[in-house]
Protein backbone atom coordinates (compact mmCIF):
# COMPACT_ATOMS: atom_id res chain seq x y z
CA UNK A 1 0.00 0.00 0.00
CA UNK A 2 2.54 1.98 0.47
CA UNK A 3 4.24 1.75 -2.74
CA UNK A 4 1.12 2.98 -4.53
CA UNK A 5 0.58 5.92 -1.98
CA UNK A 6 4.01 7.09 -2.55
CA UNK A 7 4.16 6.47 -7.21
CA UNK A 8 0.29 8.26 -6.21
CA UNK A 9 2.61 11.32 -4.76
CA UNK A 10 4.97 11.33 -7.23
CA UNK A 11 2.07 11.72 -9.88
CA UNK A 12 0.59 14.21 -8.00
CA UNK A 13 3.56 16.31 -7.86
CA UNK A 14 4.62 16.13 -11.69
CA UNK A 15 0.50 17.09 -12.26
CA UNK A 16 0.80 20.08 -9.77
CA UNK A 17 3.96 21.60 -11.47
CA UNK A 18 2.75 20.59 -14.96
CA UNK A 19 -0.64 22.14 -14.03
CA UNK A 20 1.14 25.25 -12.93
CA UNK A 21 3.13 26.02 -15.97
CA UNK A 22 0.44 24.99 -18.48
CA UNK A 23 -1.65 27.64 -16.72
CA UNK A 24 0.87 30.49 -16.78
CA UNK A 25 1.86 29.69 -20.12
CA UNK A 26 -1.86 30.39 -21.28
CA UNK A 27 -2.37 33.99 -23.04
CA UNK A 28 -5.18 35.76 -20.85
CA UNK A 29 -6.64 38.74 -22.37
CA UNK A 30 -4.02 41.32 -22.29
CA UNK A 31 -1.48 38.20 -23.13
CA UNK A 32 -0.41 36.61 -20.76
CA UNK A 33 2.63 35.15 -19.84
CA UNK A 34 3.16 33.29 -23.34
CA UNK A 35 4.98 35.73 -24.67
CA UNK A 36 7.55 35.62 -22.14
CA UNK A 37 9.53 33.20 -23.73
CA UNK A 38 11.13 34.68 -27.10
CA UNK A 39 8.82 37.43 -27.15
CA UNK A 40 6.39 37.65 -30.16
CA UNK A 41 7.54 34.56 -32.00
CA UNK A 42 5.88 32.22 -29.25
CA UNK A 43 2.93 34.49 -28.89
CA UNK A 44 2.17 33.67 -32.69
CA UNK A 45 2.27 30.08 -31.82
CA UNK A 46 -0.05 30.33 -28.80
CA UNK A 47 -2.51 32.60 -30.42
CA UNK A 48 -2.89 29.58 -33.08
CA UNK A 49 -6.75 28.28 -33.21
CA UNK A 50 -4.64 24.62 -32.91
CA UNK A 51 -1.92 25.89 -30.00
CA UNK A 52 -5.00 27.17 -28.16
CA UNK A 53 -6.89 24.43 -28.35
CA UNK A 54 -3.56 22.28 -27.86
CA UNK A 55 -3.11 24.11 -24.11
CA UNK A 56 -6.58 24.08 -23.02
CA UNK A 57 -6.80 20.04 -23.54
CA UNK A 58 -3.62 20.10 -21.84
CA UNK A 59 -5.04 22.03 -18.78
CA UNK A 60 -7.89 20.08 -18.67
CA UNK A 61 -5.84 16.80 -18.57
CA UNK A 62 -3.64 18.28 -15.92
CA UNK A 63 -6.38 19.13 -13.63
CA UNK A 64 -8.08 15.88 -14.21
CA UNK A 65 -5.32 14.38 -13.03
CA UNK A 66 -4.27 16.39 -10.11
CA UNK A 67 -8.23 16.02 -8.89
CA UNK A 68 -8.22 12.41 -9.22
CA UNK A 69 -4.66 11.90 -7.60
CA UNK A 70 -6.18 14.32 -4.66
CA UNK A 71 -8.97 12.02 -3.89
CA UNK A 72 -7.11 8.59 -4.10
CA UNK A 73 -4.21 10.20 -1.82
CA UNK A 74 -6.99 11.18 0.76
CA UNK A 75 -8.70 7.98 0.35
CA UNK A 76 -5.13 6.00 0.57
CA UNK A 77 -4.02 8.19 3.36
CA UNK A 78 -7.13 7.54 5.92
CA UNK A 79 -6.49 3.44 4.90
CA UNK A 80 -2.60 3.80 5.74
CA UNK A 81 -3.10 6.23 8.67
CA UNK A 82 -0.64 8.80 7.23
CA UNK A 83 -2.47 12.07 8.35
CA UNK A 84 -1.04 15.96 7.56
CA UNK A 85 -1.77 17.52 10.36
CA UNK A 86 -0.15 15.80 13.36
CA UNK A 87 -2.37 16.84 16.69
Amino acid sequence: MNILYTFLQIIHYIACGGLIIVVLLQAGKSGGMAGIFGGGGSDQFFSAQSGKAFIKRVTIVMACIFVLTSLFLTKLSTQIGVYSVVS
